[in-house]
């Protein structure tokens, strides 16, 4: 199993969304996020007295078989491309185990 984690431009989040729906991905979880760091355009800055300068980006996680990773990853770098400078990231990680708080069972199969 792998956990995906997509930073991607708040206003491309929907299109994205869309296009893993249509891939039947599982368990989608967005969270809108504040990201700070040199890869931001000054076109997309926002500015907080919290925080400074900072740009609104969402955060995509789902947790998916080895085998779905390929196309998951492939359809959100496509989707959230806008070729300009802090279109986001994509992170991929391992994931040893996901269980159902309800039922107690394994929360993937694969």
């Amino acid at each position: 199993m792998k956990l995906i984690k997509a930073y991607v431009r708040d206003y491309m989040v929907y299109k994205v969304v869309d296009v893993l729906e249509a891939l039947k991905a599982p368990r989608v979880t967005v969270v809108d996020v504040k990201a700070l760091g040199d890869e931001i355009g000054h076109m997309h800055l926002g500015v907080s007295a919290e925080i400074g300068t900072y740009t609104k980006m969402a955060k995509i996680e789902l947790i998916c078989t080895d085998e779905c990773v390929k196309r998951i990853k492939n359809a959100i770098l496509k989707t959230a491309k806008t070729g300009y400078k802090g279109d986001g990231i994509v992170t991929i990680s391992s994931v040893k185990e996901a269980v159902s708080i309800r039922t107690g069972k394994k929360a993937i199969r694969g």
